[in-house]
């Protein structure tokens, strides 16, 4: 590698130290990464704003910033507090059993809609829950947060990893159903049993809240009906876009832009209330990381990684297989999966047409990419967000806390996927 490209690494090093180590703010690291990125030439304005490998992945942040708006107007009308003690009574106030309830949904949202906004809309409902019963936020939230990453593996849609597969591999939604979505069943089952273990344990049941709970009437908790139909009927519509975005070829980011746009519009809610509820630090961090990872891109760094980890299996179909999953988990684990998925997909391209392995090769990368995200609090955009969400309502999730937990949840999910493809295809 150049020089220029050794120093870029030792740059975003730096830069993922200090967010690991939480020494200064995890916005001014990204931010100054970012920066010392353009001032060495790493990249440019030109690849960091406009590239579609190597930029700023604008689709991500405008996605983030649509469904923050409408989250924020539905926050208005007391949905969240109904939704809370829906739950919390669904789970007769039992910890785990509402936590239980809380992943589920988390990620059958996520394979309908994506990992983001499910995590944007499932997390407010958390923090009304969790302060009713009297019980700590965090463990909800990163288990939430690896929920959305693996729930959204199963289809095409669930996470921008596979949208990029599908394209390069000529792949459909149901290829998806097929190939990605028995096994992601069966690592949710996995999952809820090491929910158990890493936090259902330490959880514990309070009788008194728990009666005060199922007392309640979750009707009364609604504040503006009007308000509520209307922000109903435009999530629904945009819901359905998402669904329908291999028909409509609409990008989530437009639509989510749309929706908020047509909400604010129709409603009676006022710019500066529509805007209040926007996590823009978790915005500025997703511009800066993914800077400085469009950086390495451009210096060629992951584009070696990818092709060193293909040409250690010497082009044996199963070594190749098993050393994409292994690979890209790792990789994934510590920059963005996206600008990784978007550098791999043209190599695993050529290993296909040459007879190196067929679809499963494509089908070890998206698990790999999808899962490997669980392992650090910057590996997806649902862990940093989920992060955004905490310290902005006064309860931060640190970096090791939420990593601690993931790493496990990597290694076990990733090793079960590994004998699936052995056998289903290998």
């Amino acid at each position: 590698m150049s020089v220029l490209a050794w120093v870029s690494v030792a740059v975003f090093l730096a830069a993922y130290t200090l967010i690991a180590t939480e020494r200064i703010h995890r916005v001014a690291a990204a931010l100054g990464g970012a920066g010392i990125m353009l001032l060495i030439h790493a990249t440019d304005g030109g690849a960091a704003f406009f590239s579609e490998h190597s930029g700023i992945d604008w689709n991500v942040v405008f996605l983030l910033l649509g469904m923050m708006i409408i989250v924020g107007v539905l926050k208005q009308t007391g949905v969240f507090e109904y939704l809370a003690i829906w739950a919390a009574k669904r789970a007769r106030g039992r910890p785990f059993r509402l936590m239980v309830l809380l992943v589920v949904i988390t990620a059958t949202a996520s394979a309908l809609l994506d990992n983001v906004t499910t995590v944007l809309l499932i997390a407010p409902v958390t923090f009304l829950v969790c302060e009713r019963l009297a019980l700590s936020v965090a463990p909800f939230l990163i288990a939430e947060a690896m929920a959305s990453n693996i729930g959204g593996a199963a289809t095409l849609i669930g996470d921008p990893p596979n949208i990029i597969i599908a394209s390069r591999g000529g792949l459909t939604f149901n290829d998806f159903l097929v190939h990605m979505a028995p096994m992601i069943v069966v690592l949710m089952v996995v999952f809820v049993v090491l929910c158990w273990f890493m936090f259902g344990r330490k959880m514990r049941y309070d009788p008194g809240r728990a009666s005060e709970i199922m007392a309640l009437n979750e009707r009364e908790a609604i504040a503006d009906r009007g308000l509520l139909w209307q922000s109903l009927a435009v999530l629904a519509l945009v819901i359905v876009a998402f669904v329908l975005h291999p028909v409509l070829h609409y990008e989530p980011s437009v639509v989510a832009l749309l929706g908020a746009g047509v909400l604010v519009a129709v409603t009676k809610v006022t710019t500066e209330e529509a805007i209040a509820e926007v996590e823009w630090p978790t915005l500025v961090f997703f511009a800066g990381l993914f800077v400085m990872v469009g950086a390495l891109v451009e210096t060629g760094v992951i584009g070696r990684l990818s092709q060193a980890a293909v040409g250690a299996t010497e082009g044996h179909p199963e070594l190749t297989a098993m050393g994409l999953l292994g690979g890209s988990a790792v990789i994934s684990a510590v920059v963005d999966n996206i600008p990784y998925v978007a550098t791999m997909s043209p190599i695993v391209e050529q290993l296909v047409h040459a007879g190196g392995g067929g679809n499963v090769l494509w089908w070890a990368l998206a698990f790999g990419a999808d899962l490997g995200g669980n392992a650090t609090a910057v590996g997806a955009a649902a862990n940093v967000v989920v992060l955004g969400i905490a310290a902005r309502n006064g309860t931060p999730i640190t970096f090791w806390q939420f990593t601690r937990y993931g790493l496990i949840v990597t290694a076990v999910t990733v090793t079960l996927v590994a004998p699936y493809l052995w056998l289903r295809y290998l």
